[in-house]
């Protein structure tokens, strides 16, 4: 039997490919939320995506060392991989901060067999509130961050209202 839609109503977009999973079909999602997010760093460009619609981009700054993956603590770079944002911190110190699910279990494995602590805390945020590291910030430095992925605060309340919890982020090179 033939199926009938409503009018304006919105057949299932078929997967993107990734290597990162999307959310699964028929995951109800409001017109402006994005359903994956995906950062280049080589491009220092952070996308939001809707199936394979982009939504929006934005410009960003990585960790120190922005080549090359987060391999342990303190080593001031910005992971590779894929991810999740799985938590979100409205009053960090940053301006807001949204978690991402690093280590995965691939990190730790490789942190393990090198006998290192892969590190963690690893966020997409605003500016820092503290007067001195907003300074550096605002001066110039292209990557300042400790590993994280910084945007403008005005981006960051964007970032913030269009991704929910348990998004998918792909970090590439």
């Amino acid at each position: 039997m033939a199926t009938h839609h409503q009018v304006g109503e919105k057949q299932a977009q078929p997967a993107v490919e990734s290597a990162c999973r999307t959310l699964p079909a028929g995951t109800p999602q409001s017109v402006d939320k994005a359903d994956r997010v995906v950062v280049e760093k080589a491009r220092r460009r952070l996308s939001l995506y809707q199936g394979t619609d982009l939504l929006k981009t934005y410009p960003v700054a990585l960790g120190q060392r922005p080549s090359g993956p987060k391999r342990c603590a303190g080593d001031m770079r910005t992971p590779e991989g894929c991810y999740v944002l799985d938590w979100r911190n409205p009053v960090s110190r940053f301006f807001r901060s949204i978690h991402i699910s690093y280590p995965n279990a691939n990190d730790q494995r490789n942190a393990r067999l090198r006998q290192e602590d892969p590190g963690g805390d690893i966020m997409i945020h605003g500016a820092p509130a503290c007067p001195g590291d907003r300074a550096r910030m605002l001066g110039g430095e292209p990557d300042w961050t400790a590993g994280c992925i910084a945007v403008s605060d005005a981006d960051m309340l964007e970032i913030w209202e269009t991704v929910d919890d348990g998004t998918p982020i792909e970090i590439l090179p």
